[in-house]
This record gives structure tokens, sequence and C-alpha cells, in this order.
């Protein structure tokens, strides 16, 4: 087996404040918003936007009723930490900085190369959703 991500879901406080974040952030991130699709699973107490690409589907889901009101947190057993994704350049790493504060993601850490990371030449700016979700874009 090789080691490929098919899709990720990742579960947010709001779905509808988040999908209209999403819905800027994705097509920056090489989504066709044409590929964009939603459902409701009644029996389970949930709501699921997604954004398909050939390489990789990415949704977002609502919380159960009973979690509705927990803050995210990177650091709890189980949680997404945060999620990187490539560019193809420091170039492309600066141009998605700027389109970032332009849809008004709150930005973590500016582009910078960060020497104590591998491999040599790593070049980031990290950055959060609406619910705290952490996310990297790296190229190096």
């Amino acid at each position: 087996m090789e080691p490929i991500v098919d899709h990720i879901q990742i579960t947010v406080a709001d779905l509808d404040v988040a999908a209209a974040f999403y819905d800027r952030l994705m097509p920056l991130l090489g989504f066709d918003p044409e590929r964009r699709s939603s459902a409701a699973i009644e029996k389970h107490d949930l709501r699921v936007v997604e954004w398909s690409h050939p390489r990789l589907c990415f949704a977002i889901c609502s919380p159960r009723a009973a979690f509705a009101k927990e803050a995210v947190h990177r650091r709890k057993p189980g949680a997404l930490h945060h999620l990187a994704f490539k560019a193809a350049s420091r170039e492309e790493v600066d141009a998605l900085h700027a389109a970032l504060v332009a849809i008004g993601a709150k930005i973590v850490s500016p582009p910078r190369e960060y020497p104590e990371y591998a491999p040599a030449g790593y070049y980031a700016v990290y950055f959060k959703d609406p619910a705290g979700v952490k996310y990297e874009i790296v190229s190096y």
C-alpha cells in the first residue's frame, strides 16, 4: 500500500460560519468550487460540506449536539494538531499568505524559514480557521 490520504473530514463548531470561510479557502488550495457538495444524515446528527479534488476530498462536518459548545484544542488526545498543504515554492507560500489575509484567515505566523525543521529550507505560513483549527502551507 502507498501512504496516500483519500479524504479528510474535520468537525467544526458552526458549520455555516465555517463553510463560508472554507468556500473562500479551498479554491486557494486548488479545489474547484464546482466540486463542492453537502449532505445531512439525520440519524447520525451530522451535516457535511465537502470539496472534491482528484487527489483529495476535504470535508467539514457539524458536531454532535452534545459537543456543540466545546472549544477546539489541538493538544487534546485524538485531536488534529494541524494540517499542512504543500506549495510549489516560497513565492507561492507568500502569494497564498496574501490571499489568506484577504479572506480573513487568522495568521498565526507569517511566512518565514524554520531552520529548526527538516528538511533544509523549510518555509511556511501558519493560520487558523474561524473555529481555531490550525493549518500550514509549506515549501522546502
